[in-house]
Order: C-alpha cells, then sequence, then structure tokens
C-alpha cells in the first residue's frame, strides 16, 4: 500500500508482511516495482544502518547538490520518530516539516527525495535503521539544520536527546540558504 503524505514528494509505503508461526517475510526492496510504480530513473548507491540507544536524535542531515540524496528508510528494529523538513526553495511547503512513526513492527518505508533535511529520534534501546541511497556520501557536500530550530518548530517530545558535537553546531533555519 501506497499514502502520499502532507508533503508533496514524500511517500509512505506499508508493504505486504507474510506472517506465520515461524516470524515473518517482506520484499524489503523491488527495483522494478519501485521504477514502475514510482520514479522511472531512481538508482541507489549506497545503503546504511545506523543503531542507537533510546532518545539518541540524529539529524537534521542533507547533502547539497551535485551530491544531494534521496532516501529510502525502514526501521528493522526498534521505533523512531521521524522527521523530514522540505528544503526545497520554490515549494509552497519550504520550512515545513511532517513526523511519522516508523517501526520494526508496522515496517513502514519512507521515501524521502532529494531537497529535503531528514532526522530521527529513537524511542527505543537497539533501534536499527537501514536506509538506501540515491547518491554517495560526500563530507564536503553534507549540510545540517539545528534540530531544535525554534522557527521549524519541530515538536519532538524530549528536550534533551543525546546528540553529536556537530548536530547541537548545526546551522539554524534562518541562516540556511537552499541549495535545492
Amino acid at each position: 500500500m501506497v499514502e502520499e503524505v502532507e508533503i508533496e514528494g514524500i511517500i509512505l509505503f506499508e508493504p505486504k508482511v507474510f506472517n506465520d508461526e515461524r516470524g515473518f517475510f517482506m520484499e524489503f526492496y523491488n527495483q522494478k516495482t519501485f521504477n514502475d510504480k514510482f520514479f522511472n530513473d531512481t538508482s541507489f548507491s549506497q545503503d546504511n544502518i545506523s543503531c542507537s540507544k533510546k532518545n539518541v536524535l540524529r539529524g537534521l542531515h542533507f547533502q547539497a547538490p551535485p551530491f544531494e540524496q534521496g532516501k529510502l528508510i525502514q526501521v528493522l528494529r526498534g521505533k523512531v520518530l521521524d522527521v523530514v523538513v522540505d528544503l526545497r526553495a520554490n515549494s509552497h511547503t519550504f520550512g515545513k516539516h511532517m513526523k511519522i512513526e516508523l517501526s520494526g513492527e508496522n515496517h513502514r518505508q519512507l521515501w524521502i527525495p532529494p531537497g529535503f533535511a531528514h532526522g530521527f529520534l529513537t524511542l527505543e534501546d537497539e533501534t536499527l535503521l537501514s536506509y538506501k541511497c540515491t547518491n554517495y556520501y560526500s563530507k564536503d557536500h553534507e549540510m545540517d539544520l539545528l534540530w531544535n530550530d525554534r522557527n521549524l518548530d519541530i515538536e519532538w517530545g524530549i528536550e534533551n536527546p543525546i546528540i553529536s558535537v556537530k548536530d547541537k553546531d548545526a546551522t539554524k533555519f534562518e541562516d540556511l540558504i537552499s541549495p535545492f
């Protein structure tokens, strides 16, 4: 099942999951199905996995062109509050965000095209998050937004998450010149 959400371009997938007494089976990704139904020429260059303790906040990250990335996100174990911020300067939702809960139980997948900042807060210990990226990581093109910027008005549900030094010193939204 596919569900479009409040920000154009973001797509929520609820894959078919086959459960029985042994556990479950699901097709995580199928290039032909993904391209036939949604994006004619999307291909992925890199797969990443993140494992985090409860209350770890990672983000809000993105990469500037020519290394911009689309991401297909799924939680394999645990639970996250996933957040995307629209950074497309000509979009009617520029600067707006959306939140969604992804978990190893609900198996939801979130497609985030280039032009968005992405972050997540882990809601359980040992949360394992997988994401496929449409471009390679480039340290020189990596950018980030301040997770608790009051101009973004994101309600994370936590006051003191565990964050990296990089994320503590991220760019304020009012200082961002969007590359998209």
